[in-house]
């Protein structure tokens, strides 16, 4: 059964995820990550992209994007993976050797309001979460680095709403326990289903054509 085309709508917030190809390490030493924050500099100028947010891991990276027109999603992400995939390829001398990422990205639209914070927080927490670093903004490789000061190929975005005060803070809360982001964050990338509150979700779901990504999983019961 022929894939279903993605609809990315313009001036909507959207966390987007890619894996290596058999969750391989990709990014092993600091040029690879820097060649990567290169590309996505690149990317951005010259298709207009609005970065938010980013992390990027061994295995795996996750981006917050902020489209300006119908389309520039995918353009943009096209962009990004095919021009990584060549350049990594070339630099570690194995050129026609497999697919570099797993497949097509991962993507979900996300309210601009709480909702959006909860993302960042969560994107921006990632290494904190995977327990590489002892603080997140200890981890060179986020958007949270630049924001410190470091001196980044990435310009960010201020994004739809500005950061609150204290946000290094909150960022590294995103990882308690107790707190229920990081499963409602999970369940939006398992399932591509947008995130925010009930109303914005239904209203996107039938924009995007997102229904199926609202519905329970598996066959209903019989009589129901």
């Amino acid at each position: 059964m022929p894939r279903l085309k993605r609809i990315a709508k313009g001036n909507i917030v959207y966390h987007v995820l890619n894996r290596a190809n058999g969750r391989l390490r990709i990014f092993k030493k600091r040029r690879d990550f820097e060649a990567f924050e290169e590309i996505l500099a690149e990317g951005a100028e010259r298709l207009g992209m609005r970065i938010c947010g980013y992390c990027i891991m061994s295995n795996h990276w996750h981006l917050v994007l902020w489209p300006r027109r119908d389309g520039d999603l995918s353009e943009f992400m096209k962009w990004v993976t095919v021009t990584h995939s060549h350049r990594w390829h070339t630099a570690h001398g194995t050129v026609g050797v497999g697919h570099l990422y797993q497949g097509r990205f991962k993507s979900f639209p996300v309210e601009s309001s709480r909702y959006y914070l909860t993302l960042m927080r969560y994107v921006e927490a990632n290494a904190l979460r995977a327990g590489v670093v002892e603080r997140s903004a200890d981890w060179p490789w986020s958007s949270l680095a630049i924001r410190m000061g470091q001196e980044k190929a990435v310009v960010l975005s201020k994004g739809p709403m500005e950061l609150p005060k204290r946000w290094v803070k909150l960022v590294d809360k995103a990882v308690d326990i107790a707190d229920g982001d990081r499963e409602l964050v999970e369940t939006c990338i398992k399932r591509g289903r947008p995130m925010g509150e009930k109303e914005w979700m239904i209203r996107m779901a039938a924009r995007l054509g997102l229904e199926a990504t609202l519905r329970p999983r598996g066959r209903p019961r019989k009589g129901v």
